[in-house]
């Protein structure tokens, strides 16, 4: 099932946001409740998929992961 691609421009506008507050030597930046809530719901969507998207990799490779062990008696010392 494909994902619906992310509407990342809440994390761009806040990206643009501390880039103009960091050349203007400013000391804080101010979102609104709206932005903040667009910014944390994109965040969220997010840090799902990456979860999402590393979970499945992991069940790839243990699924493909195959140990093989011989055991001939060794020479001894």
């Amino acid at each position: 099932m494909p994902f619906e691609p992310v509407n990342t421009v809440p994390l761009q506008q806040f990206i643009q946001q501390v880039k103009s507050a960091e050349n203007s030597r400013a000391k804080e930046i101010k979102l609104d409740i709206a932005q903040a809530k667009n910014l944390a719901f994109t965040l969220g969507i997010v840090m799902s998929r990456l979860h999402g998207d590393l979970e499945k990799l992991v069940l790839e490779n243990k699924q493909e992961s195959v140990i093989e062990v011989q055991l001939d008696g060794g020479s001894g010392f």
